[in-house]
């Protein structure tokens, strides 16, 4: 899986799911949401519990919501383009069909999504 660290803008379907994202000035359409979970804060590297000698609360609500999901680009997407571009960018010709399986982040700290991987 290729890691990435960028910004995309995210349409939530009915089940709050992504159901759409724009990614580098291209439409995804979600096919299926592949996994989901959440990731707290590195706890173990805070500075302890409440209470502890030195210690103040560990920040677990620095958390951030993930989905794995399968999307695709979308036929009037291919319509309106002579040509593609493949998951990782790459050029392919027009009339493929064109998807992957990407990792999308909301982070609730600042409400950001991010997509922070692609498997090609």
């Amino acid at each position: 899986m290729r890691q990435y660290d960028d910004p995309v803008e995210v349409r939530r379907g009915e089940a709050e799911d992504p159901d759409q994202f724009l990614w580098r000035g291209r439409l995804w359409k979600v096919r299926t949401v592949v996994a989901h979970w959440v990731e707290t804060g590195a706890w173990w590297q805070g500075g302890g519990a409440a209470g502890a000698p030195g210690g103040g609360v560990t920040d677990l609500v620095a958390e951030r919501e993930l989905w794995r999901v399968e999307a695709g680009r979308g036929q009037q997407a291919r319509l309106r383009a002579d040509r593609g571009a493949g998951a990782d960018g790459a050029d392919v010709p027009a009339g493929e069909e064109t998807y992957g399986v990407f990792d999308l982040s909301f982070d609730w700290a600042d409400g950001r999504w991010q997509l922070v991987g692609c498997l090609d």
